[in-house]
């Protein structure tokens, strides 16, 4: 039998850590000895437990490790991690180390070193001062590490291979209250509503209060549905700071400022307007025409919406553009390697996303945040909003509500009039 002794530290029994770790073994025909354990008997005490996992198969074991490893096991005997270079630019090495979107870090020259801007999908670049892999010297005094895309790849870059010497930070939950720990379940129709919302100004109102950035996502139902004002009214009172969305939202935002229509449908009345299908065509070419959004508040062709709201209040928006755009608007960033960087830098550090009515939009933003990052999924289907959460944003909790009314409550909560 092939055996390796991990250990496991933090608040095992409440957070199911433990228990997922033993089931994780025994899924992979694995078996276990707990060789000791000890659990906090305060609700702030953490816990650690000692066990000895066992294969026949070497191969199998290392399967084991390696799915353990995300729950935050940690074998003891440490091991340096090893690297080997990128072939070539947008190329990761054979067997290079895929990453959560949990915290992590690298065993480097007797020491743990955090790995910067946590994102799951992605690869870990060592800085150029650090040695190379099988050198028994210690590591450049300033040695780094950092999540880094494949498409970011140079040739050279010095990546993390394999999974030894690696340590992965589970989010842990506690028996003591903490933001959203009721209703972490299954995402329903059924959980009240008016609580998580209120829930939600409460974080609203703390990240204000630290001065982070709020960042918001939001599709095109949210013009759709008439909740554009409410979010005007959530940007002049400072709850944005960063806005991602797609040519829709802006272009249906522009054509009920200029037209008084979505998708040709009066707000006013809610019903199909004539001709009322060419209207985001006008107002997408008036943003041309000018030159731009930036360019149509200053000139006061756009005078309101909730893009010309962004532009007045300074709120940093990313507009990503896909294949079936019209137009597009001139700040549609219609390369998609583009528009991700864009989206990465903004929202590096925001620690509260709030995604409304945009399942594309959502998960490739919630691909891109650390699970210490909270995130609220609003939809109107349960499935969009289940989804985040198959898509590994296990941080994600979900509100299923329509748009509008859920901009009315939230804007009550706020005390917002």
């Amino acid at each position: 039998m092939a055996e390796e002794i991990v250990e496991l530290k933090g608040h095992l029994i409440d957070s199911l850590i433990l228990p997922r770790v033993l089931d994780t073994i025994m899924s992979h025909g694995g078996c276990f000895e707990i060789q000791r354990i000890k659990v906090g008997a305060r609700p702030e005490d953490p816990s650690f437990a000692r066990i000895l996992i066992a294969h026949k198969d070497r191969r199998h074991l290392e399967a084991i490790l390696k799915a353990v490893m995300h729950h935050g096991a940690e074998p003891v005997e440490r091991e340096e991690v090893r690297t080997a270079p990128a072939p070539r630019d947008g190329v990761f090495p054979e067997r290079f180390y895929a990453t959560t979107n949990l915290d992590t870090s690298i065993y480097l020259g007797g020491h743990w070193v955090p790995v910067q801007n946590p994102e799951m999908d992605s690869g870990i670049l060592l800085s150029a001062g650090t040695r190379s892999s099988g050198s028994r010297r210690g590591p450049a005094a300033r040695a780094t590490a950092r999540t880094i895309k494949m498409a970011d790849v140079k040739k050279g870059h010095a990546i993390v291979v394999g999974d030894k010497g690696i340590r992965v930070v589970p989010i842990e939950t506690q028996r003591a209250p903490r933001d959203f720990e009721f209703m972490i379940s299954d995402v329903s129709t059924e959980k009240p509503k008016g609580v998580l919302i209120g829930n939600v100004a409460r974080l609203m109102k703390e990240e204000r209060a630290a001065r982070r950035p709020i960042l918001w996502v939001c599709g095109p139902a949210v013009i759709h549905s008439g909740a554009g004002p409410l979010l005007e009214k959530l940007i002049a009172a400072g709850f944005v700071q960063v806005l991602f969305a797609g040519n829709a939202l802006a272009a249906h935002d522009i054509e009920c400022a200029l037209l008084g229509t979505s998708l040709g449908v009066s707000m006013r009345e809610g019903v199909p307007t004539p001709m009322g299908h060419e209207n985001h065509l006008r107002a997408i070419n008036a943003m041309r025409r000018v030159g731009g959004i930036h360019q149509a508040v200053r000139q006061g062709v756009l005078r309101t919406g909730i893009m010309c709201a962004c532009v007045r209040h300074g709120v940093d928006f990313v507009l990503a553009g896909s294949i079936r755009d019209d137009g597009p608007l001139p700040e549609v960033i219609t390369n998609t390697v583009e528009a991700q960087r864009a989206m990465r830098r903004l929202s590096r550090k925001a620690r509260l996303a709030i995604m409304v009515a945009t399942l594309l939009h959502s998960v490739a933003t919630g691909n891109m945040l650390p699970a210490s990052t909270r995130v609220v999924s609003v939809d109107i289907q349960q499935a969009a909003v289940t989804k985040l959460v198959d898509r590994g944003s296990f941080q994600t909790i979900g509100i299923v509500t329509d748009v509008q009314p859920f901009f009315r409550e939230l804007l009550l909560e706020l005390g917002i009039g």
